[in-house]
C-alpha cells in the first residue's frame, strides 16, 4: 500500500455512524458512503480518509511496489478481497466501483483478523492494511517499522478533522495536511519552497547552512506551499505568518492550524502544521527531511494559531 502520513488520536472503539467530512470527489461520494456502512469498524469518513491517503481518489495510481488503483491493492490481496461491486461481471481493480467497496470489505476482513491484538482497534486496523495482518499479530499493535505508525496517524488525523467553524473548512484542513504529507522525505532547504512546491534555497542559517544546492523546504516554505494548495496566501516567514494568524487556545486547536516556536512574536523561529493527537508536520532543520514530530519536540512551544481572515480564501 501507498504510504504518507499523521495523526489524530482515536478512541479505544472504531468510529461508528460518523458524517462524511473528508473532502470527496462528487464522483465517488456515493461510493464511499454505501461502501462505509460496510461494518461497524468502517465509516465513510474513514474510509475517505484512507482512499485519500492511498491515492488522492486517483483510478490510475500505481505505488513502485505494484499497488494498483484508487484503493492501492497489492495483486494478492486483490485476488483474496476483490469483489465485483457494480456486478458487471468483472472484478475490476483499476474501477472505483469495484475497488471502493472492495478496500471496505478488506477492511472488515482484517478488523476480525487482528481483533484480539492488543491497543486501538482502529490503529490495528489500519495499520494491517499497510503492513499485513500478520505483521500488527506479530508486533502486537502497530508495527514499528518506519512507515506504517505515520500511515496510520496521517489517516486518523484526515479523518478527526472537523466540520464546520469560523474560520476552518474541512476541505481546506484536509488540503493543508495532505499537501504536506505528501512532501515527507522533501530534503530541508533553507530557504526553500514556494507556493508552488519545493526549490533551491539561500545561503545562509545562523548555523551557516546553505539551502542553494538543496530543493527542498524549510520551516515556512512548507507550510506556505500547503496553504497555498487550499488557496490561501501566507507570508513568507515563520514570524510573519504567526503575525498573520490568530492564537486558539489549547483546548481548541484543530488539524490544519499552525504551530510555532519561540520566545515572543518577534522571535518566532520555526512553524509546523498540527495534524492531531498531538503531532504535526514539519521541515525541521539542515539536514533533516520533512517528517511528523510531537509538539513538544522541541521546548520553547510559543502558540498554536490559525490564519486570520486576511487573504481571498482563509482556513
Amino acid at each position: 500500500m501507498l504510504v504518507a502520513g499523521l495523526v489524530q488520536a482515536a478512541s479505544e472503539d472504531p468510529v461508528i455512524g460518523q458524517a462524511l467530512s473528508v473532502s470527496v470527489p462528487t464522483e465517488y461520494k456515493e461510493l464511499i458512503e454505501k461502501a462505509g456502512e460496510t461494518c461497524s469498524a468502517v465509516s465513510p469518513n474513514l474510509l475517505a480518509a484512507l482512499i485519500t491517503q492511498e491515492s488522492g481518489f486517483n483510478p490510475k495510481a500505481e505505488s513502485p511496489a505494484g499497488a494498483q488503483g484508487i484503493a492501492q491493492f497489492m495483486p494478492s490481496s486483490w485476488e483474496t478481497s476483490g469483489i465485483d461491486g457494480n456486478s458487471d461481471g468483472k472484478r475490476d481493480v483499476w474501477d472505483p466501483e469495484d475497488a471502493i467497496p472492495s478496500s471496505a470489505k478488506y477492511l472488515c476482513e482484517i478488523a476480525k483478523e487482528v481483533k484480539g491484538v492488543p491497543g486501538n482497534k482502529q490503529d490495528n486496523m489500519l495499520a494491517a492494511y499497510n503492513a499485513g495482518g500478520p505483521a500488527v499479530i506479530k508486533a502486537g499493535g502497530v508495527p514499528d517499522n518506519g512507515e506504517t505508525p505515520g500511515y496510520v496517524r496521517s489517516i486518523n488525523a484526515l479523518a478527526g478533522v472537523p466540520s464546520g467553524g469560523k474560520m476552518t473548512t474541512t476541505e481546506q484542513a484536509a488540503t493543508v495536511i495532505n499537501a504536506a504529507s505528501d512532501e515527507i522525505g522533501t530534503p530541508y532547504s533553507w530557504g526553500g519552497g514556494n507556493a508552488s512546491g519545493p526549490s533551491t534555497g539561500i545561503c545562509c542559517s545562523p548555523n551557516g547552512s546553505s539551502g542553494k544546492s538543496i530543493k527542498g523546504f524549510d520551516c515556512s516554505g512548507l507550510t506556505l506551499y500547503a496553504y497555498a494548495k487550499a488557496g490561501i496566501n501566507l507570508p513568507r516567514t515563520a514570524a510573519q505568518q504567526y503575525a498573520a494568524s490568530e492564537p486558539v487556545k489549547p483546548g481548541q486547536k484543530r488539524p490544519g492550524d499552525l504551530v510555532f516556536y519561540g520566545s515572543s512574536p518577534a522571535n518566532i523561529h520555526h512553524v509546523a502544521i498540527y495534524v492531531g493527537g498531538g503531532y504535526m508536520i514539519e521541515a525541521p532543520r539542515p539536514g533533516t527531511e520533512v517528517r511528523f514530530s510531537p509538539i513538544d519536540a522541541m521546548p520553547d512551544l510559543f502558540a498554536v494559531a490559525r490564519p486570520a481572515r486576511h487573504s481571498n480564501k482563509e482556513i
